[in-house]
């Protein structure tokens, strides 16, 4: 496959109509490692220039990957969203291990590019939407945040060779409010309190 624009869109059309086919063939390309980390700055540049393009036409960021009063500061945005991934995957990874799977660290790091390319293209619609019916960008945002943990769920037991996305999902779920308590419970031993508190 020829890796243009087009050919890739309609790779992530493909992931979304059967995410674990599409995981599949991420994982296939077998990339170097130095490789996946540039993929994987490339993909935070273009989601940071996506939001500020969106901001700059809408007055709206759009919601689907990074929101908050940061969209003001692209560096900062960008390194936030980088740390995030970062933790995003070694959580996947090492919970992952822990659990069992049998998922590697360069897949890893791979499927979560991926996974960040899916909805870039899905806020490239969200954007055009907020230019001709702003509603329908609402909307299209709440479905953003529900396929990203449909895609997710899928594509961590295809990584880890698990059978059940639904126990992904719940496993997903239980260790997002256990890193939320942990967060919290550091923030207030470093003396940080959190806005609306």
């Amino acid at each position: 496959m020829k890796y243009n624009l087009r050919n890739l869109v309609l790779a992530a059309w493909d992931s979304v109509r059967d995410p674990r086919a599409g995981a599949r063939q991420v994982m296939a390309l077998s990339l170097p490692r130095q490789n996946q980390w540039e993929a994987l700055f490339l993909i935070v540049v273009l989601s940071v220039l996506l939001t500020q393009v969106t901001l700059l036409l809408t007055g709206n960021s759009g919601g689907i990957i990074v929101g908050g009063p940061g969209l003001s500061a692209p560096v900062a945005l960008g390194l936030m969203q980088f740390v995030m991934l970062v933790v995003m995957i070694f959580a996947i990874f090492l919970l992952g291990r822990r659990a069992g799977g049998t998922g590697s660290f360069g897949d890893t790091i791979m499927l979560v590019t991926w996974l960040q390319f899916i909805l870039i293209c899905l806020q490239v619609v969200q954007t055009f939407a907020f230019l001709v019916v702003p509603v329908v960008g609402n909307l299209i945002g709440l479905a953003g945040f529900a396929l990203f943990f449909w895609l997710l769920a899928n594509f961590v037991a295809e990584l880890h060779g698990f059978s059940s996305p639904r126990r992904v999902f719940v496993s997903i779920l239980i260790a997002m409010v256990g890193f939320a308590i942990l967060l919290s419970v550091v923030l207030s031993f470093l003396g940080v309190e959190v806005a609306g508190a």
